[in-house]
């Protein structure tokens, strides 16, 4: 057996027992940690979370190659061994993030292409132009929360890049006002690890289903509920879940990572936003370490075996930056990375994905076109998660200006009055009516679209 030095290696590393792919260690300095378990071979074995071991697969083959064979590595969650057994603990955080749901994420075979087709279908109807325009619709109503501040300063994350997509997908569901507030502060409240945000979220988003039941428009909800597909009101709730949980939080931080970027590099190379994003999307992943597999047989890869219904993760942000695969970068396309993933599971959704960071970065620039990072792109801190690659914040410093509601007057009929629930209200909705609650963002944002 080759002996490993392990001075200078910190605890947590597979010399000492598995990599701990969480927490500030690992938050701090990712990459040097993907470039430890390559060293170890194409895969090695980390805790995901205490308790919970993982294999991770840090190469772009070998990422590739388990992403485009659904045939030898499946989705079902169900087949976890060490959760079959009793040995992952009740209350780890892997589980909302690895746990079973009847999604498309989580379906293989005929169900996961029944569900995928639904998904995709529907998607197919969104106006590309018109979305373009709710994006900088959207981004002006945020900008204009914090553009007059009379320091000229403001932190990006919390004000534009983690609001933005909210308030882009709300639109794209046919939220009415309240509800839209309520999905907001369900899926806000999950990532934030806010005790009772799943339930908001569940009752919110079947509260709309029943009430796009009652009340089609033309809408992504009503696109779902229509398909030849016939989803129930269970499979409808859970494919809402995925599309909001794997729309709003990666791109959120794709637009501020690709908005750091802008202001404190690549601005000064001339680059244009388009190939910023780009560069987001290889060396900072959104979606850093997700998409479990589960062999359905052992496989052997490099010097390890992978057993049959053990959880393989992939890492797409150590798959992208494999040293492997940036020697011959340049002769591939730009969208070879693995951001969106890869093979079936791919995002239906990474054109849409892909024109919404390029517009949210647009649209900052046009509104305060002196906006500047108040620290070097190196300085800044990063939330200590394995699934995710996002900036904790993001401090800016601008020439105060107002931003009103006339700047997007080509896009103000894209947020339009949606029917609320005439029958049958649920309790939810009496509560709502009996103690009226504070304008929440969706609602504040609507009654800007309106000049209110």
């Amino acid at each position: 057996m080759p002996h490993h030095n392990t001075q200078g290696i910190p605890p947590g590393c597979p010399a000492h027992g598995n990599a701990q792919l969480y927490g500030t260690q690992f938050g701090s300095d990712p990459e040097g940690m993907y470039a430890y378990l390559r060293s170890l071979g194409p895969s090695s074995p980390v805790d995901i979370a205490p308790g919970v071991q993982v294999e991770l697969i840090t190469s772009y083959n070998a990422a590739l190659y388990i992403l485009q064979n659904p045939a030898s590595f499946v989705r079902d969650s169900r087949r976890w061994t060490a959760l079959r057994e009793g040995l992952v603990p009740e209350d780890s955080p892997a589980l909302p993030m690895m746990g079973y749901r009847p999604n498309a994420l989580f379906s293989d075979g005929a169900a996961h292409a029944r569900l995928r087709q639904a998904v995709t279908d529907s998607l197919a109807f969104v106006d590309e132009r018109k979305l373009v325009r709710q994006t900088q619709q959207s981004a002006d109503y945020l900008i204009s929360r914090f553009s007059a501040e009379p320091r000229g300063q403001a932190e990006l994350m919390a004000a534009y890049a983690q609001p933005l997509p909210l308030l882009i997908f709300s639109n794209l569901f046919g939220c009415p006002p309240e509800l839209g507030d309520l999905v907001i502060t369900g899926i806000s409240g999950i990532f934030d690890g806010t005790p009772g945000a799943d339930q908001v979220l569940g009752g919110a988003l079947a509260e709309l289903i029943a009430l796009k039941r009652q009340h089609p428009g033309d809408d992504l909800t009503t696109r779902l509920m229509e398909h030849e597909a016939k989803l129930t009101d269970e499979e409808m709730l859970h494919q809402l879940v995925t599309l909001l949980s794997g729309g709003t939080a990666p791109l959120s931080a794709a637009i501020g990572t690709s908005c750091a970027l802008y202001l404190t590099e690549d601005s000064q190379a001339g680059l244009p936003i388009e190939d910023t994003v780009s560069r987001t999307l290889w060396n900072f992943a959104p979606i850093a370490n997700y998409a479990a597999h589960y062999p359905i047989h052992d496989v052997v890869l490099g010097d390890r075996t992978l057993r049959a219904d053990d959880p393989i993760l992939i890492s797409f942000a150590a798959a992208n930056t494999d040293p492997q695969l940036t020697e011959h970068r340049e002769r591939l396309s730009s969208k070879a990375h693995l951001a969106f993933g890869a093979g079936p599971h791919a995002c239906p959704a990474k054109d849409p994905a892909f024109m919404i960071a390029v517009t949210a970065v647009e649209s900052l620039l046009n509104r305060l076109p002196d906006v500047d990072c108040r620290v070097p792109f190196t300085a800044l801190t990063w939330a200590p998660s394995p699934w995710s690659r996002s900036l904790v914040t993001l401090p800016v410093q601008f020439t105060p200006r107002a931003v009103t509601q006339a700047t997007s007057e080509l896009a103000r009929p894209q947020v339009q009055q949606q029917p609320e629930p005439t029958a049958h209200p649920s309790n939810a909705s009496e509560s709502r009516s009996a103690s009226p609650q504070p304008k929440g963002l969706f609602s504040r944002f609507v009654a800007w679209t309106r000049g209110e």
